[in-house]
């Protein structure tokens, strides 16, 4: 029975891996960096080249009638509404004696409502004298047009008021003259309707009295509006400053090209499915992570590093081929300089005592029959993030079918905050760590290529990689 800490079935397999995500936009960092600069110099630029125009603000403070202190804001919504229309604009202009076209300067001005009774005027102009003198037509215009309103609205509810009164009046009138000189008590028969002539009477002197207080009411209202509506803060130019502006929008570019350049790296990373992981890329592979090569770097503590690594790994390798009787090839995939240099090295490391090592390329295009005569063995060189998923599958699968094991594979720039592990703990047969036992059974077994597989049970030279089979479509292992 054989386990595997590096691959899932499908259906256990997330739909998405947060892990490879991260890593995989963490190695994209160039594109989203160059977008967040570039959002910050067209930030400075928009600040320098497209200075915002001369503006003017007022305040105005507006008294409605209506006015209640749960006021959601109804009323000063509509002030705002109204200070929009054309209405307004034609009047400032006309106080102007501007010929600009009313739409035009309707453009140039938007209110703002700050409080339930405070209103905010803000105008463009060609200057600060013309923004000030816009922005003073319009305080003045609207408050003028605002108490003219208020005024007719009293005006209707009075008269209103008044002409009820006046039929209540009349109806009256009608009722004294029914009475007459009679009392309650002068005729015992009509003495009913009487008391009700009487009884509607005395309704209506007080409906009467109601409606006077009311319509005086609504004239005393008037002059509490008038006297409230008011420009509370004269017109003013807007000072701009230049270093805030330039400091306000490279710090909107920034963000704005920093939060692009994440989705579309985030985006490039899911459509693309390019494995990064060492634990991905040991499992689409079908083959274990052996070494690593770090990228290439200017700095001498990191050379140095890369250099002790290129060590390592030619030790092992040609460690590896001495003890291969097949001969064993290096085949790259998106690292044909690196993998170049370790062909050199492990050349130069096992001299005129090893055989001579074939190099190839596992890249779109390949001769896939060519490659057993570069070696019936073969280690990957393999550039992380390079090679998608799919084709990653059709290496294997393509290895698998010209019966070529591979015997490990060599991660080229793999992220430094991998913590995943490479190691396929099912696939013996193909891992360096397996070598020795494997040979030592042949040895003890006097066979050569009848010893089975461990896990299974089958000869070695038929035994091919278990996840090298396995390709996108699901197609059913190679044997």
């Amino acid at each position: 029975m054989t386990t595997s800490t590096t691959s899932e079935s499908p259906a256990a397999a997330p739909l998405l891996d947060l892990q490879a995500l991260v890593v995989a936009v963490r190695r994209r960092r160039r594109l989203w960096c160059s977008l967040a600069l570039l959002g910050l110099l067209v930030g400075v630029a928009v600040a320098i080249l497209l200075p915002p125009p001369p503006t003017a603000v007022t305040k105005v403070l507006v008294a409605h009638k209506e006015d209640q202190p749960n006021d959601t804001g109804t009323l000063i919504r509509t002030d705002v509404a109204v200070l929009e229309t054309s209405r307004i604009a034609g009047k400032a202009l006309r106080s102007l004696n501007s010929p600009e076209k009313t739409a035009d300067f309707m453009r140039d001005y938007r209110g703002t409502g700050l409080t339930n009774n405070l209103l905010q005027i803000d105008v463009t102009g060609d200057s600060d004298a013309e923004a000030v003198d816009r922005a003073e037509a319009l305080a003045e215009a609207f408050v003028a047009d605002h108490v003219k309103r208020m005024r007719q609205v009293a005006k209707a509810e009075a008269k209103a008021l008044v002409d009820q009164r006046d039929r209540m009046r009349d109806e009256l009138a009608r009722v004294n003259k029914a009475i007459g000189d009679r009392s309650p008590e002068s005729d015992s028969k009509a003495s009913a309707r009487t008391e009700s002539l009487f009884a509607r009477r005395a309704e209506l002197n007080s409906r009467i009295a109601d409606f006077d207080q009311r319509a005086a009411d609504a004239g005393t209202g008037t002059p509490k509006v008038v006297a409230g509506t008011q420009i509370v803060d004269a017109p003013r130019a807007v000072r701009h400053s230049l270093p805030r502006a330039v400091a306000t929008d490279s710090a909107i570019g920034l963000v704005l090209g920093l939060v692009l350049g994440l989705a579309l790296a985030a985006v490039g990373a899911v459509v693309a499915d390019r494995p990064v992981l060492r634990r991905d890329i040991a499992a689409n592979l079908g083959a274990s992570v052996i070494a690593e090569l770090p990228r290439r770097s200017s700095r001498s503590w990191q050379r140095r590093r890369t250099r002790a690594a290129r060590e390592r790994l030619t030790t092992t390798l040609a460690r590896t081929v001495r003890a291969s009787a097949e001969p064993v090839s290096l085949l790259e995939l998106g690292c044909a300089r690196s993998t170049s240099v370790i062909a050199t090295d492990l050349t130069g490391a096992l001299g005129a005592e090893g055989p001579v090592i074939g190099v190839g390329s596992v890249a779109p295009g390949t001769a896939w029959t060519d490659l057993p005569y570069l070696g019936t063995r073969t280690v990957l060189v393999v550039r992380a993030g390079h090679g998608s998923a799919a084709w990653l599958h059709t290496v294997a699968r393509q290895l698998a079918d010209q019966r070529i094991p591979v015997i490990g594979v060599v991660l080229i720039d793999p992220d430094p905050r991998d913590r995943t592990d490479g190691t396929l703990w099912d696939g013996l047969h193909i891992a360096l760590r397996g070598h020795s036992e494997l040979l030592a059974r042949q040895t003890g077994g006097g066979t050569s290529h009848a010893v089975e597989a461990v896990g299974e049970g089958r000869p070695l030279t038929e035994r091919q990689p278990k996840h090298a089979a396995r390709v996108p479509d699901n197609d059913q292992e190679v044997r």
